[in-house]
C-alpha cells in the first residue's frame, strides 16, 4: 500500500543513461527509442522496421539503409537520509519526519518513471536496518522508510556520510542527500568529492524555530547539534541576533560549497510540498 505522504514529482537527467535497461531516460544503447542516432546499413543492424526509404534511394553504394535510435533506458536513484542527533529537532515537526516524507516522495517517483530506487540512512555509520539496495519494489522501499518515523537515537554523529559511497552504483545516478547539514564543511565537502560521479542533490532541512522564531526573551531549550543534548539558553535580542547571522553565513558557505560541486541545494522548511522538486527540476533541465 502506497502511504498517503508519498507524493510523486516530475525530474529528468540531464546526462544519457549508461543502462541497459529500459525506462524513460534517455540514453547511450541503440533500441527502439526516440532519439535519432543515425543511419547504419541493414547488414550493421538487420531491422527491417526501421528502413529509411529516402537514405536508402540516396546511398551511393546502394545499401539498404535503417534509422539507428538510442534507446530509453533506467536511471539508478538514491535517497541518502542523515539520521544524526540534529535531525531529531522538532519545531513545526520533526525533521526526521519530514525527511521520511521527501524520502517517500523520491521513491514514489522513482517507481513512476520505472527507475530503480535505494535507501540508504546513517548517523556514525551506515545502518544496515534502514538502507535498501537498488530494487523495483517499491512497497519494500515504503517499509524500510516507514521507520524513520519511530528512529529517536540522540548522541549520535553524521560522519556515517564518508561510507555512503560505497552503496552507490557504478552507473551515474540521482543522489538526493537529506540532511540538515549541521556537520563540518570539510566533511561535506570529502563527501561530496567521494560522489562526485553521480548528480548529488542536497536537501537541507532547516525548521524556523531553530533560528527564526525563537522566544524573544526568557529561557528556551535547544539541541546540540554535536552532542544531541538539550541546553538551557538565555534568550534576549542580541542572541536572537546571533543565532540568525550564524544561520546566514552557514548558509552562505553551504551554497559556496554546492556551487563548486554543481549541486544547487533545495531548501525546505515546515511542510513538504512536491512542487518545490518538480520546479526544481524543470530550472534544472531549461
Amino acid at each position: 500500500m502506497i502511504p498517503a505522504y508519498a507524493k510523486p514529482f516530475y525530474y529528468q537527467i540531464p546526462w544519457k543513461s549508461s543502462s541497459i535497461h529500459f525506462g524513460e531516460h534517455r540514453g547511450t544503447q541503440r533500441g527502439l527509442g526516440f532519439e535519432f542516432k543515425g543511419n547504419v546499413p541493414l547488414i550493421d543492424y538487420p531491422d527491417a522496421r526501421r528502413v529509411d526509404l529516402r537514405q536508402t534511394l540516396r546511398d551511393p553504394y546502394e545499401q539498404v539503409q535503417v534509422k539507428l535510435f538510442n534507446q530509453d533506458n533506467t536511471t539508478p536513484i538514491f535517497a541518502v537520509c542523515d539520521v544524526s542527533s540534529s535531525m531529531q529537532f522538532k519545531g513545526q515537526g520533526r525533521k526526521l519526519d519530514l525527511a521520511k516524507e521527501i524520502a517517500a516522495s523520491i521513491a514514489y517517483s522513482a517507481f513512476d518513471k520505472s527507475d530503480v530506487f535505494s535507501f540508504i540512512a546513517y548517523n556514525n555509520h551506515v545502518i544496515e536496518d534502514l538502507t535498501l539496495s537498488l530494487s523495483h519494489h517499491v512497497h519494500q522501499s515504503f517499509e524500510v522508510i516507514e521507520q524513520l518515523g519511530e528512529y529517536k537515537k540522540m548522541r549520535v554523529g553524521s560522519e556515517g556520510i564518508l561510507e555512503v559511497p560505497e552503496y552507490l552504483s557504478q552507473n551515474r545516478g540521482l543522489v538526493f542527500w537529506i540532511s540538515d547539514f549541521h556537520m563540518p564543511i570539510p566533511m561535506i565537502e570529502q563527501a561530496l568529492n567521494a560522489m562526485s560521479a553521480h548528480q548529488v542533490i542536497p536537501i537541507v532541512l532547516w525548521d524556523d524555530h531553530e533560528y527564526k522564531k525563537l522566544p524573544k526573551f526568557g529561557f528556551g531549550n535547544m539541541i546540540d547539534p554535536e552532542t544531541g543534548l538539550n541546553r538551557t539558553i538565555f534568550f534576549r535580542e542580541a542572541i536572537r541576533a546571533q543565532f540568525e547571522e550564524v544561520f546566514a553565513a552557514r548558509k552562505q558557505a553551504l551554497e559556496a560549497l554546492f556551487t563548486r560541486f554543481d549541486s544547487q541545494a533545495i531548501y525546505i522548511s515546515g511542510k513538504y510540498d512536491p512542487d518545490v522538486m518538480s520546479h526544481y527540476f524543470e530550472q534544472m533541465m531549461a
